[in-house]
């Protein structure tokens, strides 16, 4: 291959390697640990926050518009200005030169606009960087600190509930149900970045990074979930609407919470009517006011599942309780026929319906497009899992331990590769500075791979690191020693970098290739931190391949390019 076409390929793969960094760098090292503790949360503590904020910043303006309505828009405020600026355009008026509190403000239509501008800013801050944080080089367990906990399913319980035993394939399949349960109510628990897992046929794994609180993570392993059947009242509803809405600054607390507002009396919840929007996150449609009282307790449901309606082929979720559940159904829908009763979910409404007559045990809900059906029965079905887990060990990481190894792991990085560039400059001269080079490139196309495939950087895979590290430059001294070898039987310095790297290429090949090959057994056959530490020697072994017949043997071009080509290469050879 050509010069060019080399330049042009080490160019590209430098690029390529810029873009694969760049969330991680900026991940690192440009965000606050405060603001990635909130983006890594959960939906619901992103969602309390954006409205929390929003609620204290409306307040804070409408304080300055109070005090001073011509003063100058602070700049932690400047994100309105763009939105406002639209909306005076669409309102065909003139755009302010300078902006104050004032001209913001009738750049909105109406308060609750506002409100809405202030939380969508922080909403979507915090999910761009918790979109970020999906593509950057993670951090394993014993780096982060955390809790690994293995559950076990209870086959016994469930032998002893349903009267029969079942293969391990049922097992497996009801475990499966399980992790999808586990995935849906550990994010409403506020566990953030969860990795549920299968592990063989009977277990799961799951390992929480971060501080996790382990008696909160017990409750909801145990747990039956909370969800609850609870009637509406529809009158205190329409007045509940009609003053937040007239009132949008008084609809949160200072932590995003819904407040309870002093005409309900006791015995009444103002909460939420939520909804999925296009993101698949939950939004806030309206404002229920619901009977304090549980009407029916959600541990009573036995199954859900959805369906469809044979007449009009509206999708449906049916659902059935047990005996008691069923009585107790009974005399609430008995009770309350023609009121609406609402699930409600961890405090929020999920669905409302029409009660028109008396159920017992077989409950159908409609009303849903099928995606919202599908996702109704997991909320039913998170009131109980198919087949229960038995905690069978549980371990705590402590976050400075994942600190001390990670300052520990750069420093045993950055001293190899100091020792390493030392020695090729002392042995090679400034050969050896291109190897160097090399070197450098090297550990950052690794890093860039192991960014793009969010490969996770445990303990184990900075092992890989630092020998990585110490076998790159086995391919450049084998390089080099070939060239003394061919410079020492009289042939010109072209020559002889030629030929070196055509008579190192298979010897490089062969022990670089049996390497590969147990590093991808490795990585198939071994546990989670054998395979980071595989993963991690692979893709290393590959990248200094190519650093050392690629890039190296660019820049011995461009130095043997000019017309009196010199090649240093030994401290005895001139």
């Amino acid at each position: 291959m050509k010069k060019r076409g080399r330049l042009f390929i080490v160019l590209l793969v430098a690029v390529v390697c810029g873009i694969f960094l760049y969330p991680t760098v900026k991940w690192y090292v440009f965000v606050p640990q405060e603001t990635k503790d909130l983006a890594t949360g959960s939906m619901i503590q992103i969602r309390e926050y954006a409205l929390g904020q929003a609620t204290i910043d409306l307040r804070e303006l409408k304080s300055l518009i109070a005090s001073d309505s011509s003063a100058s828009l602070p700049d932690t405020y400047g994100f309105l200005i763009p939105v406002a600026k639209d909306n005076y355009k669409s309102m065909k008026r003139n755009v302010p030169k300078s902006w104050t509190v004032e001209d913001v403000f009738r750049g909105f239509y109406n308060e609750q606009e506002l409100f809405d501008a202030l939380e969508n800013h922080y909403r979507s801050q915090l999910l761009s960087l918790k979109t970020l944080s999906g593509k950057i080089l993670q951090l394993g367990l014993d780096l982060r600190g955390g809790m690994s906990i293995l559950l076990e399913a209870d086959v016994d319980a469930y032998a002893a509930k349903t009267g029969t035993r079942v293969s391990s394939s049922v097992i497996t399949a009801l475990l499966n149900e399980d992790i999808a349960i586990l995935n849906e109510r550990i994010d409403q628990f506020g566990v953030t970045e969860p990795d549920i897992r299968l592990q063989g046929n009977s277990q799961i794994l799951i390992e929480i990074p971060g501080a996790a609180d382990p008696e909160r993570v017990k409750s909801f392993l145990r747990g039956k979930g909370s969800l609850n059947f609870q009637i509406v009242d529809q009158e205190l509803t329409a007045q509940l609407n009609t003053y937040f809405n007239e009132n949008p600054g008084d609809v949160f607390t200072n932590v995003g919470q819904i407040k309870q507002p002093e005409f309900l009396p006791a015995g009444k919840v103002a909460t939420g009517y939520y909804v999925n929007d296009a993101y698949g996150l939950d939004q806030l449609s309206s404002y229920v006011v619901i009977n304090e009282e549980i009407g029916l307790d959600g541990i009573h449901i036995s199954n859900a599942v959805t369906g469809s309606n044979p007449i009009t082929g509206q999708p449906t979720v049916n659902f059935e309780l047990d005996a008691t559940g069923g009585e107790i159904f009974y005399k609430l829908t008995s009770t309350h026929t023609g009121e609406m009763m609402a699930v409600v979910q961890d405090g929020n409404v999920k669905a409302m319906a029409t009660i028109t007559e008396p159920i017992r045990n077989n409950v159908q809900i409609t009303g849903f497009g099928q995606k919202e059906a599908q996702d109704l029965s997991v909320v039913l079905k998170t009131a109980a899992l198919p087949i229960e887990l038995i905690v069978v060990s549980q371990q705590g990481v402590g976050a400075s331990l994942g600190e001390d190894t990670v300052q520990a792991g750069l420093v045993a990085i950055l001293l190899g590769l100091a020792l390493v560039f030392i020695f090729m400059v002392v042995i090679y001269k400034g050969s050896g500075l291109l190897a160097d080079v090399a070197l450098l490139f090297n550990l950052i196309i690794l890093l860039a791979v192991l960014s793009a495939f969010n490969l996770t950087l445990t303990l184990t895979s900075i092992a890989g690191l630092v020998l990585t590290v110490g076998m790159a430059v086995d391919a450049n001294v084998i390089i080099l020693e070939r060239i003394k070898e061919e410079l020492a039987v009289g042939k010109t310095a072209a020559a002889s970098v030629k030929a070196g790297f055509a008579k190192a290429f298979w010897t490089i090949m062969d022990a670089n290739v049996t390497t590969i090959i147990a590093a991808l057994i490795l990585s198939q056959l071994g546990s989670g931190s054998v395979k980071g530490f595989a993963n991690t020697l692979a893709v290393g072994i590959v990248s200094s391949m190519f650093s050392a017949l690629f890039v190296v043997k660019l820049m011995y071009d461009a130095v043997l390019s000019g017309k009196n080509p010199r090649l240093s290469i030994s401290w005895r050879r001139k």
